[in-house]
């Protein structure tokens, strides 16, 4: 307990009651084994199914989805680059 450290407070998870995520994990299983045994007909292609692949995928965008962050675009940085180097052109030659 240091004087100077702010305690972070306690993180929320939110578990569901009525969603057994293992049952329907087993079940998307088992469906991708018929199909694959020629017991179901094949699929359609959606989207939704490869949605979000690439970010469960890696861990630092993972924790980037999680923890809610923006990144920071390109053109932000240049419009910031810009304005300081007018800034210094301004006050260097007195416009300022």
């Amino acid at each position: 307990m240091g004087m100077f450290t702010v305690r972070k407070p306690r993180g929320f998870h939110h578990s569901y009651i009525y969603v057994d995520e293992r049952k329907e994990k087993l079940a998307k299983m088992e469906e991708d084994a018929k199909r694959e045994l020629g017991m179901l007909p094949e699929k359609k292609f959606s989207p939704e199914d490869i949605r979000g692949k690439f970010v469960e995928g890696t861990t630092h965008l993972k924790r980037r989805k999680e923890s809610g962050r923006k990144p920071v675009h390109v053109g932000i940085i240049l419009i910031i680059v810009a304005v300081l180097i007018y800034l210094w052109y301004a006050i260097s030659n007195g416009i300022i």
